[in-house]
């Protein structure tokens, strides 16, 4: 029967709002104002999901954040993955799975929107319980600008899931004014569904605002800079360990009566309460009244309060003072569990109490996370086993359960008092505000209790961290290996690494290590708790900064030609850069070797726009260059042009392009498309921090000029009909030179440069006359069919010419001597960055890896980028030694074969051998030749 354990009556849901929802498969219905959790009690399901590391079977434990076991996948509305079955707000037509730890990402893109604001207050209070409204009473009435920020759906805190009275009256009474009078107090922002994650220094906070599914925002993160904050954010429950402890229907006592008082929800029907401290005998009693038969109160202390002992008496609750829980059965649920009497107890328990439902209670710990965070200490107080807050960050206070206080009437009067410090503090005239009368505090000391008593040799049962499957026999072994830090162990166990990052489990480990060292948990002491205090969407942090925000799509002048052609795009940097035209249903091999036909017996054309393009002007912007380039660019005249390469301090390759000199004091820099960004803040970087005497300044100008790059022994008749008043042979426009004309009406400077090896020019325009020249080439170049080509076809013709690609055929590792450049390594000049480097033993090395060619077997397929080399054909055992990889791979129309470029170790000197690499699912043999395969005379670029 659909909710069976939902009380007729009583709660925080509406029920005249009832939502259907499907999980792993099964229909269910909740209510509004429950969470997936309190729904899937209410219809009996406790089991949620498996183990990640032993498969067991794991239920429900907590009502909140801290849940460690109940990892739930949901599919709809919309596939998001970890996310703990408590705190997932129901809705209509949610369908979701268990997760035994690991979830699966959306494959559509998420039609949510998300969004980020920053905000600035006096008094920001983490935490609505309590201790924060009381708080935020005594700091709104001052007049500050206040924050309220907690992560419940509505404020309250444990007040809406404990049916406590303040004055004699429902707490919720006292709820509601507070809260509207916080929303009618000009400069207070009440935030529910608000968790503050993350407190960084001079307090500033971050938090993530959950809107809704149907909200315009979905999720909101919120940037808060405070002048003083106040941690009201309560306390956890401690687990305690036993053999078994991890069987569904295993939960914390709290976490029960929140159940009952706020979804009314009873998880079980007969229930043993084993505890160590107070708060359980109230879980116990308010059970009872609603239904739940109690089959007793297990306490490891060998007295309890006379108030709860009354009340226990009266309902007929047996107590067992000086026990403990030794262990559970059951298949998929807790049906029993085994009592065991303490040493020094007159108790004689029942061996076993049959049960549906075992509710644990080893103590609180203060929710110290954002105080840690802001680089607050910690204490230790043995009187509660739990870490407290020590000294603070400056403008930070905690108060309520969040300091160690527990009792309810302690919580108001800490948190009025921290409210109207904090405001004082922020330059306000404050009192704390007055607050409501509440039941007294414990009666009873609680009793820390870590290791069971049930001894070693069922410690692989007890489990201390659920989310990770880790035990104290997980902890011994950590030990024995000779680790005593906590930081250690974590890390050895991977306790507190998962979702829940240790806050159920966090103090239980410290406690346990603490014993099995025979050391004081005050010294053990407690991990480091960093942000996020809870999982926080990588949508959420990203906000609108996505797609083309996050990565702005950056196109040429000629971009709409291109698309209206059909080609498909590749992304270069930010750039979208054509990749090739295919023609009909042609396929992009076909496309490529047909295009570079075109270029090595025609004429082609291609739009280089990309390439970064750097003004360098100042008096010493000669002297500047040869610092940052390996070869002399001073002696360059103007109407020059010279490749170069720049390398980083430590020698390797960082860059390539050519420099050409416009003036006595300018220069023109080109970049590769990608790196244009990076080259201009690395010249930046030298000049304001290390050469600040150099009288030079740098612009980008790559978005000034439309490029296009005519290439082909036909180009020079192409340019002569669309730039007639141009001289284009040889001897008048020699190779590597430049010239200002007019092509196809409009002024442009025309270079020689080739990176295809064949006679080519590029014609730089500015940027608004981009199409109208392109299309003026194309019509000249009709009568010779002239091809327009994409990226692909250029890395062909360039990798024949042996011609390489920083950041393709380089990789960070590689000098300019490791690639056959050392000519371009001038030996001339005193210094330059990356000079010195050269002489170190490393970079001098005969095994150095070294840009050769490869050839497989003719009618062999592409070798594969990025494969592994090897020496021989056969594999040895591994580990295999590697020669090194492929860096550029193609199948060429010139040669009518496959053809790769390739780091190998001593590369130079191994060419005519022949080593191996993978292509499918078998080793080749390829041959090492010399990078260059094609035109090695360079004859070809004068036409």
């Amino acid at each position: 029967m659909s909710n069976e354990f939902r009380l007729p009556e009583g709660g925080r849901i509406d029920r005249a709002r009832p939502l259907r929802f499907r999980f792993d498969g099964c229909d269910y219905t909740g209510y509004a104002g429950d969470t997936l959790a309190s729904a899937l009690l209410a219809n009996g399901v406790h089991q949620v999901t498996t183990s990640i590391k032993y498969g067991r079977p794991r239920g429900i434990m907590t009502a909140g954040p801290e849940e460690p076991n109940a990892l739930v996948q949901i599919d709809k509305p919309f596939p998001e993955p970890m996310l703990t079955a408590t705190t997932v707000e129901l809705r209509d037509g949610l369908e979701a799975t268990g997760l035994p730890g690991q979830g699966r990402l959306a494959t559509e893109p998420d039609p949510a929107r998300y969004d980020s604001t920053n905000a600035h207050c006096d008094v920001l209070i983490v935490g609505a319980g309590p201790t924060g409204l009381a708080a935020a009473l005594s700091a709104a009435r001052s007049g500050a600008r206040v924050i309220v920020a907690d992560a419940g759906t509505e404020f309250g805190g444990s007040l809406l899931g404990s049916g406590e009275e303040l004055d004699r009256a429902p707490a919720r009474r006292w709820i509601r004014r507070v809260v509207s009078e916080l929303e009618s107090t000009a400069d207070v922002a009440v935030l529910p569904r608000t968790t503050v994650f993350g407190h960084y220094d001079d307090n500033y906070l971050v938090a993530l605002e959950d809107r809704g599914e149907d909200a315009f925002t979905r999720q909101r993160v919120w940037h808060v800079r405070a002048r003083e904050v106040v941690y009201a954010t309560g306390a956890h429950e401690r687990p305690l360990v036993f053999p078994g402890n991890d069987r569904p229907g295993t939960m914390l006592a709290g976490s029960a009566r929140t159940y009952l008082h706020r979804y009314g929800v009873l998880p079980g029907r007969r229930a043993v309460v084993f505890t160590t401290n107070d708060s359980a005998y109230a879980a116990a009693v308010d059970l009872h009244d609603a239904g739940v038969e109690i089959a007793a109160v297990v306490d490891v202390r060998p007295v309890v309060p006379t108030v709860w002992a009354a009340r226990c008496v009266e309902r007929g609750i047996p107590i067992l003072t000086g026990c403990a829980v030794g262990g559970t059965s059951g298949v998929d649920r807790v049906s029993a569990v085994d009592i065991e009497r303490l040493p020094g107890s007159d108790v004689e328990p029942p061996s076993e109490l049959d049960c549906d439902l075992l509710l644990v209670s080893g103590g609180w710990n203060p929710a110290v996370h954002l105080h840690s965070q802001a680089r607050g200490t910690l204490r230790y107080a043995p009187e509660l086993g739990a870490f407290l807050p020590g000294r603070g960050a400056l403008g930070t206070r905690s108060a309520g359960a969040a300091a160690g206080t527990f009792a309810t009437a302690d919580c108001l009067r800490t948190g009025a008092a921290a409210g109207s410090d904090a405001a004082r503090a922020a330059g306000f005239e404050a009192d704390a505000a007055e607050v409501p009368t509440a039941p007294a505090g414990p009666g009873v000391a609680p009793q820390p209790t870590w290791l069971p008593p049930t001894g070693p040799e069922a410690e692989a049962e007890q489990f201390v961290d659920l989310a990770r499957d880790a035990t104290v026999a997980d902890l011994r072994k950590a030990i024995g290996a000779g680790l005593t830090s906590v930081e250690h162990i974590k890390r050895f166990t991977t306790i507190g690494t998962g979702h829940d990052q240790g806050k159920t489990s966090g103090t239980l480990s410290s406690g346990i290590i603490a014993e099995l060292l025979d050391a004081e948990l005050a010294e053990v002491g407690a991990t480091t708790f960093r942000p996020p205090y809870t999982p926080v969407p990588f949508a959420a942090l990203a906000g609108r900064d996505r797609g083309d925000l996050y990565d702005p799509i950056r196109v040429t002048a000629v971009h709409d030609w291109h698309v209206e052609r059909g080609a498909p795009f590749e992304d270069v940097g930010q750039w979208k850069r054509p990749w090739y035209y295919p023609h009909d249903r042609e396929s992009m091999e076909d496309a490529v070797l047909r295009e570079c036909r075109a270029v090595r017996t025609g004429v082609g054309m291609q739009d280089v726009s990309t390439l970064g393009k750097i003004d360098v002007q100042g008096p010493d912007a000669a002297e500047f260059l040869d610092l940052v380039y390996t070869n002399k660019m001073s002696t360059l005249r103007v109407g020059r042009i010279r490749y170069g390469l720049m390398c980083t301090a430590d020698g390797m390759v960082f860059d390539d392009g050519t420099v050409m000199r416009t003036g006595e004091h300018r220069y023109l820099l080109s970049t590769t498309s990608g790196g244009a960004a990076g080259v201009l803040e690395w010249l930046e970087d030298w000049l304001q921090t290390e050469w600040t005497h150099l009288r030079v300044h740098l612009t980008s100008v790559t978005e000034h000029f439309a490029t296009v790059a005519l290439a082909g022994p036909r180009s020079r008749e192409v340019l002569s009909r669309a730039a007639p008043d141009i001289d284009l042979d040889n001897e008048s426009f020699p190779f590597m030179s430049w010239r200002d004309g007019v092509v196809a009406g409009r002024r442009a400077r025309v270079c020689r440069i080739s990176f295809s090896g064949e006679l080519a020019f590029e014609i730089n325009v500015p940027w608004w006359h981009g199409r109208e020249v392109w299309e003026a080439l194309i019509d000249a170049g009709a009568p010779w069919d002239i091809t327009p080509y994409g990226t692909e076809t250029m890395h062909v013709l360039r990798a024949e010419k042996g011609f390489p690609i920083v950041g393709q055929d380089t990789d960070g590792t590689v000098t300019p001597h490791d690639l056959g450049m050392s000519w371009a390594v001038s030996k001339k000049k005193d210094d330059f960055l990356g000079k010195r480097s050269f002489t170190r033993e490393d970079t001098a090395r005969a095994d150095r890896k070294h840009l050769v060619g490869l050839l497989p077997p003719e009618g062999s397929a592409v070798v594969p980028e990025g494969s592994q080399l090897v020496d021989g054909a056969e594999l040895p055992e591994p580990p295999v030694p590697m020669l090194g990889h492929v860096t550029s791979s193609y199948r060429s129309a010139a040669l009518d074969r496959p053809f790769a470029l390739a780091l190998v170790k001593s590369g130079r000197e191994r060419i005519g051998q022949t080593i191996y690499g993978h292509v499918g699912d078998r080793l080749v043999p390829l041959e090492i030749t010399e990078p260059v395969f094609y035109d090695k005379e360079g004859t070809r670029r004068d036409g």
